[in-house]
């Protein structure tokens, strides 16, 4: 177990509604991407989007920090909710929000500074100055990452010398060092090898007990193995959810059945 340092605020736990989404509707220009979605994520549980290529997930993932924000002609109706509050009411902070909704993508996108500088960058930005503080951070983002016991001899060399499955490690450790309440993970083992994916795969379970984690996979065998619950999407709609043993075993819909079955997708 990881000796924790000092926190902000303090944590909650039990299985409560971290956050929710309601009658979520996205548009591109003239196209919809989403089609009235509504889901709840449960706090300290691992939900899996899955669904095929293009059938939204990725879409409704980025949904929940604001990221389509970015996209030029993207707009949204309906509300997502993160502790009861709408993250879509024009007062929220959109940087703030990125800082309690952390993000990990599907490639590893390491910046080109040591690793140190990486896992501290979202410090800095934020304003922390204490050296003590960011270096505690760092420390521990690293450790809670399963990265530190690899890296601590090196944290100041270049993060681009890890591997793929270290610099998603990093990535990771990143975007944990600002203390975020929730982690969205877009295919986060996609472009690893076997070893590399059981070690996300299991730093997956460790994280949950301090997360609530939300990861789009194509995957259905790690959808199994890491989440508690599964929404299954198609088209932008959200078809079916349950806890993923009944998807995976005994699915309420016969187009459900027929995508984990291999039928299509």
């Amino acid at each position: 177990m990881v000796e924790k340092p000092e926190k902000h605020g303090a944590a909650l736990t039990g299985d409560r509604m971290k956050m929710a989404v309601g009658n979520l509707n996205l548009y591109y220009g003239g196209f919809q991407a989403l089609h009235n979605i509504s889901l709840e994520f449960l706090e300290n549980k691992v939900t899996a989007l899955i669904g095929p290529s293009g059938c939204g997930k990725s879409t409704l993932l980025r949904c929940l920090n604001r990221m389509n924000d970015l996209i030029p002609g993207a707009r949204t109706t309906g509300k997502v909710l993160l502790d009861g509050q709408n993250i879509y009411d024009p007062r929220v902070d959109v940087v703030s929000l990125r800082r309690a909704v952390g993000m990990v993508f599907q490639k590893p996108n390491p910046f080109p500074k040591s690793i140190f500088d990486n896992v501290a960058y979202g410090l800095r930005v934020n304003g922390v100055k204490k050296k003590g503080f960011i270096a505690k951070r760092v420390e521990y983002s690293l450790k809670q990452a399963a990265l530190w016991e690899e890296v601590r001899d090196r944290v100041h060399e270049s993060a681009l010398g890890l591997s793929g499955g270290q610099q998603q490690r990093l990535c990771i450790a990143r975007a944990l060092a600002v203390e975020p309440e929730l982690l969205l993970m877009d295919e986060p083992a996609s472009a690893l090898d076997p070893i590399a994916t059981q070690k996300i795969e299991e730093l997956i379970h460790e994280l949950k007990q301090s997360y609530t984690i939300i990861i789009v996979t194509h995957n259905m065998q790690q959808a199994a193995r890491v989440s508690e619950i599964t929404a299954f999407l198609y088209m932008g709609k959200l078809i079916e959810v349950d806890q993923t043993e009944s998807i995976f075993t005994r699915p309420r819909l016969k187009q459900t059945s027929d995508y984990i079955t291999g039928r299509f997708g």
